[in-house]
């Protein structure tokens, strides 16, 4: 199941690795997010008492938008590089990177989206003669009406989290040489064996082709999470079974998955600390100690290669015929933290 992947109705699954996914919101920047009603009288203050149908129309193809979170009218003009009489240009405050690059400061964007608009052509214009190379802009999530002035200016999207989204603007003539977003998934599996040579087994809620399939517990790992830390986290989340850490493991790495992302699985071979079964039935829908030749012999995984190559190193992990890669703390002189690296000591 491992070699295989397939998205049916929210569900993503990679062989043993089956989790349910919000379909992921595509992002849309139009013209939909500016109103254009009525006239604006010269004797009118542009902010006075205006509702949603009786926003400004400022010009012949301008709109004014209402910002829900900072409040206030901010007027959005197609002919950005024409700013008005007495419009003072403001500054962009940023700082260089290590790498000839500037990271814009998303904490002191000018509010207004003209005033934006004006300060950003300056600083490029002044990055451009400095021979800066890499600009990063933040915008955070309450300033959203931003995006569609920097993207105008050829700024590109880089990546999204919740409360902002990452733009980026490349200035040499040569190919970009920014990091691109993150091109991986982290997912973890926990393949639990008892002294009776019992696997824990566990069937999820999902309409695919693995929904009757016998398998280990799955997940993603967390921000911040141990490989280890995550396996055990996931086992115990879905089967209430508690574990030993047990430092061996090791890894499948597939390409074009979930949003075309690349995807590493790391599963862990791990000892039950306690043996009572209570699963988690918003993703389980049964859970069992089952033995092991049942579990390998199920016709599912005398299909499939990879699936039973894991289930055989983790076998020979727990039968100690073979190391895996284990879990070793050491300092980088690099940044000066600890980290974990992961190999196989059998030698020495």
């Amino acid at each position: 199941m491992l070699s295989m992947t397939a998205t049916i109705n929210g569900w993503q699954c990679s062989g043993f690795h089956c989790k349910q996914h919000a379909r992921m919101p595509e992002i849309s920047l139009t013209s939909r997010g500016f109103l254009k009603v009525g006239t604006l009288d010269s004797k009118t203050p542009a902010t006075a008492g205006l509702n949603s149908s009786a926003l400004p129309y400022v010009g012949d193809y301008g709109y004014a938008s209402r910002n829900m979170n900072r409040g206030g009218i901010h007027v959005v003009s197609p002919d950005l590089s024409s700013p008005s009489p007495g419009f003072a240009v403001g500054f962009l405050e940023a700082f260089d990177d290590e790498y000839d690059g500037v990271i814009i400061d998303p904490n002191k964007l000018p509010s207004s989206a003209n005033a934006f608009a004006s300060a950003l052509r300056a600083a490029l214009s002044k990055w451009k003669l400095k021979g800066r190379k890499g600009i990063w802009l933040k915008i955070l999530s309450e300033q959203v009406d931003l995006v569609p002035i920097a993207i105008k200016e050829g700024f590109q999207y880089h990546h999204a989290e919740p409360g902002y989204v990452m733009l980026t603007y490349w200035i040499p003539d040569y190919p970009c040489m920014l990091p691109t977003s993150p091109s991986h998934q982290i997912g973890v599996g926990g393949f639990v064996i008892n002294d009776k040579k019992e696997v824990l087994a566990v069937k999820e809620k999902c309409p695919c082709s693995c929904s009757n399939v016998w398998k280990m517990p799955t997940g993603y790992i967390n921000k911040s999470e141990d490989i280890f830390c995550g396996a055990m986290r996931e086992v115990k989340e879905e089967t209430g079974v508690s574990q030993d850490t047990c430092h061996k493991n090791n890894c499948r790495h597939a390409h074009m998955l979930a949003f075309d992302k690349s995807d590493i699985l790391f599963v862990c071979m791990l000892r039950p600390l306690s043996y009572e079964i209570a699963i988690d039935e918003k993703e389980i829908q049964a859970a069992m100690w089952m033995p092991l030749d049942e579990f390998v012999g199920q016709p599912f995984y005398e299909e499939d290669h990879l699936s039973r190559k894991v289930i055989g190193a983790c076998v020979a992990a727990y039968e100690d015929r073979y190391s895996g890669f284990t879990a070793h703390e050491l300092t980088s002189k690099l940044d000066g933290q600890s980290s974990l690296l992961y190999y196989d000591c059998s030698s020495g």
